[in-house]
């Protein structure tokens, strides 16, 4: 029998924005830029294609995307 991942099942649910944010921030390495509303709503209009539903968020689909973009975006206003 196949065990349950509930690590990886939490990872890949879609969550609010809210909940991505603290989840985000509190995995991130130390020195890392944190995240916030007004970084993610950035996120997400410069990659339209990773949100068919721009209210869901999932650690597994975004985290990763969103450490790579984030230290080269700091600056824009």
């Amino acid at each position: 029998m196949k065990r349950r991942d509930v690590q990886l099942e939490l990872n890949q649910a879609h969550t609010t924005a809210e909940v991505f944010i603290k989840s985000y921030n509190q995995t991130i390495p130390t020195g890392f830029p944190v995240a916030s509303v007004a970084v993610l709503k950035k996120f997400q209009e410069a990659n339209p294609s990773l949100f068919s539903n721009k209210d869901k968020w999932s650690i597994e689909k975004h985290r990763k995307k969103l450490m790579d973009w984030l230290p080269s975006h700091l600056n824009e206003s």
